[in-house]
Formats: C-alpha cells, structure tokens, sequence
C-alpha cells in the first residue's frame, strides 16, 4: 500500500532520518515544535507506526518500491 504524504511531510521524514531532534526540525523548518508534533501524529497514523524509527523504515521501504 502506497500511503500518500505532502511535500511538508515528506520533508519533515527526510530531516528526521538524519536524526534530527524535535527542537532542530521545527527550526529547520521555520515551525513550531507544537506542528512538528502534530505533523509526526498525522504520519504515525497514515503510516500506522508508533515511533520516528518504524516511520523511517517503512517511509524508506516506500521510495524503494517507487524506484522499482
């Protein structure tokens, strides 16, 4: 299953997977860290994950199969 993410959210996933904290993102990001929270929530549910690891794996798994 192919879940579908904005560019913000797919943003968000590429600064995370350097290991990035919640404090840089937002700033990164030029958000709070409320949003970056809020946008992590959203991808935990869409992706059906329960930490920024499990997110990273299977936003990874994903790009791979779009590559095939």
């Amino acid at each position: 299953m192919v879940v579908k993410i904005t560019e913000r959210e797919k943003e968000l996933i590429e600064l995370l997977i350097t290991g990035k904290t919640n404090k840089e993102l937002a700033k990164d990001m030029i958000v709070s860290i409320h949003t970056i929270k809020s946008i992590l929530e959203n991808l935990y549910r869409k992706f059906d994950v329960h930490n920024r690891m499990q997110l990273a794996i299977k936003y990874l798994e994903q790009v791979k199969m779009n590559k095939k």
